[in-house]
């Protein structure tokens, strides 16, 4: 099944997050290349693709796990939550409408 990990990142958390950012995407590329990646990103903290030094507000990963306490177990274990970056996560099942997929 599918599922959505909404990450809120710490006020001022940038330098912690461009540290850890590498670690966080070698265990994304994993995911994706175990087929289960869906999609993954951060949310700007201003309206712009790049948003440099004002940094980013959070993540969204939406990825495919055998059952919720192993999207929870992936998700406690990422490097932006070990360094502080992430104040709080959520995970939460999620079905896909659009685009369509071949799973009902």
């Amino acid at each position: 099944m599918l599922y959505a990990i909404i990450a809120v990142d710490n006020p001022d958390s940038l330098a912690a997050r461009l540290k850890a950012r590498p670690a966080h995407l070698e265990r994304l590329q994993a995911l994706q290349d175990a087929g289960q990646l869906l999609l993954a990103g951060p949310h700007p903290a201003i309206d712009s693709p790049d948003p440099g030094e004002a940094g980013f507000t959070g993540s969204l990963i939406v990825a495919e796990f055998i059952d919720l306490k192993a999207a929870e177990d992936w998700a406690a274990a990422d490097p932006y939550r070990m360094a502080g970056v992430y104040r709080t996560v959520e995970v939460k099942p999620f079905k896909q409408v659009f685009p369509r997929s071949s799973n009902p």
